[in-house]
């Protein structure tokens, strides 16, 4: 999906569709060789075209998708016979939540002597064009029930044809899980001058007997009797209850080869047996003799959890009113260099060349808009000397003293164009103030409401001065429903600023000790990902989506349609 354009507009002119076409433009006729594509597994269907039921003559409407400029033929006929009767037509569509996905609907009457002709070889300059419509996926996914009405228009003047009901259904087969705390007694001691450092991986067996590798714990270090964190599979992974799985033990070793403790190998079943029933099992290894021999071991495993549960998908939280709120933070310290000169990195180029700080806006802003309903967003300046003559580390982008929210991507943009005009570059660098400010109004709506979810984005040209204060302020967010997304423009040695980022594994600590409850942290240098196959947006919001998820499961918080159901029982 990375090749999709960045906006609706983009999308259109790709397959010759003029900037109005959203609003009712010129159709575009592309030719049958261009619609060949074969949708395969239904996730975006749409209903028939309320067209005028005047006519006498039986009719079937076909469908055509744009997207990233390939057309796709929906393969089932939307039969008219007087009146419309509300079959489906399926097509294939995979959200892509870090990109702007633009669609293009185009409905085609096709006469009654073409009924028996293969939908592929349809020739649609033999046929009547009805009319299209436009949006992007995050439109309807985000709509309750994810349906969204649009309206089909033709001709130059845009004229009204009819409508168009587009849903999106998600292909998931089972949102059931099991959550398990396994523990191990006597294990092997493998290191010389400590104990072993034990972790479990867990693994399906296949039919042809390999194991495939579907989860792994944390490494406890120097412990023979280890209890793991909580760990999650879901049916996906494992199948049935009566499929194989293989517990592996191993000693952790720094160069890749770890040293096995013991195997165990039962199913899904046997494993609820072993935590109803509170016994152990005891590990085992191959035998040195004979392979299909095995050496009992005095190490044993214990299941002191068995936990079935369901897990909900960002879809389920998204299309049932859970929001994205997008707030962003920009770096007004000196080292950005003069805005008036063109070195600068907070030049406005007259010939509307975005610049870094405007190229993160729009690209991360352009994505989240369509899961905030009133695109009120926050927006804030640090390190910058206000009008008032003082240096502050949060102040508002609109320059107003109570109310730093501006309206959509253009307010921020906006904004930010009308602060390097009246607040004056200064320093240093310091995040702490911007996401306490942040976290605050992110803690204030739980409050009031707990289907809010905050991504603050933060822009900078160089490396914090206050590490020790920053990693404080994100220990105490990670407990709160925030993301902090941080973009690293300019030449500046970023390598410091990777510690915010927990992709080693290891969760940042505070000055007292505290360990952050979650990763929130992403961290980017716009340099390393430009001219690559993934772009910075991507990078930044790959992982958001996630966030979300452990957010939500860890505080208990379902969909509105799984609390509704719990209400009426």
């Amino acid at each position: 999906m990375g090749g999709c354009f960045s906006d609706v507009r983009g999308g259109m002119e790709a397959v010759g569709v003029g900037a109005g076409a959203r609003g009712g433009g010129t159709a575009a006729q592309p030719p049958p060789e261009a619609a060949q594509g074969e949708a395969r597994t239904p996730s975006t269907t749409t209903s028939a075209p309320a067209a005028s039921a005047a006519s006498t003559s039986p009719s079937s409407y076909h469908c055509l998708l744009q997207s990233c400029g390939t057309w796709t033929y929906f393969q089932r006929v939307i039969q008219w016979l007087y009146y419309m009767q509300r079959n489906k037509m399926e097509g294939l569509k995979k959200l892509a939540f870090e990109i702007v996905q633009p669609l293009v609907f185009q409905v085609y009457d096709v006469d009654t002597k073409y009924h028996s002709t293969p939908v592929k070889m349809l020739k649609l300059s033999e046929q009547d064009y009805v009319g299209e419509a436009s949006c992007v996926l995050s439109e309807i996914v985000t709509k309750f029930e994810r349906s969204l009405a649009l309206k089909l228009q033709s001709g130059p003047a845009g004229t009204f044809s009819g409508s168009l009901m587009v849903h999106a259904e998600e292909t998931v087969a089972s949102r059931t899980a099991v959550e398990l705390i396994f523990r191990c007694s006597n294990l092997e001691n493998k290191d010389l001058f400590s104990k072993s450092d034990p972790f479990l991986r867990i693994s399906r067996i296949v039919e042809s007997g390999a194991s495939i590798p579907i989860c792994k714990t944390e490494v406890i270090n120097d412990n023979l009797n280890p209890i793991w964190k909580p760990v999650t599979l879901m049916t996906q992974q494992f199948g049935s209850k009566e499929n194989p799985l293989m517990i592996e033990c191993f000693d952790f070793n720094a160069n890749g080869k770890h040293d096995l403790l013991g195997k165990f190998q039962a199913s899904v079943a046997e494993i609820e047996r072993l935590s109803r029933e509170k016994i152990g099992a005891n590990f085992y290894v191959p035998s040195s003799i004979r392979h299909d021999n095995k050496k009992m071991l005095k190490g044993q495993i214990f299941v002191d959890k068995f936990v079935e549960k369901t897990l909900y998908s960002f879809l389920d939280y998204i299309s049932s009113g859970f929001e994205l709120n997008f707030m962003v933070a920009i770096d007004f310290t000196a080292s950005n260099g003069d805005p008036r000169m063109p070195q600068s990195l907070h030049y406005i180029d007259p010939s509307g060349r975005l610049n870094s700080y405007q190229q993160a806006i729009v690209g991360v802003g352009e994505v989240l808009q369509f899961y905030d309903s009133d695109r009120h967003f926050p927006a804030w300046g640090f390190g910058g000397r206000t009008i008032d003559g003082s240096v502050s580390h949060c102040f508002n982008l609109n320059g107003m003293a109570s109310e730093c929210e501006v309206v959509g991507i253009e307010g921020i943009m906006s904004a930010y164009s009308s602060a390097l005009h009246s607040v004056s570059l200064a320093g240093p660098t310091l995040f702490g103030p911007v996401i306490n400010k942040a976290a605050e109004i992110a803690s204030r709506s739980l409050a009031v409401i707990q289907n809010k979810y905050f991504i603050l984005l933060i822009i900078t040209d160089g490396v914090i001065t206050d590490t020790q204060e920053t990693k404080d302020a994100i220990v105490r967010a990670s407990d709160l429903p925030l993301s902090i997304l941080i973009v690293g423009v300019g030449t500046a040695d970023f390598k410091d600023m990777e510690i915010l980022d927990a992709d080693n594994g290891k969760r940042l600590e505070s000055s007292t000790g505290r360990v952050a409850t979650r990763d929130i942290v992403q961290f980017v240098p716009m340099r390393e990902v430009q001219g690559g196959q993934v772009s910075i947006v991507q990078s930044l919001l790959e992982e958001l989506p996630g966030q979300f998820l452990t957010y939500m499961r860890s505080r208990d918080i379902k969909p509105q349609f799984a609390r509704c159901g719990e209400t009426s029982r």
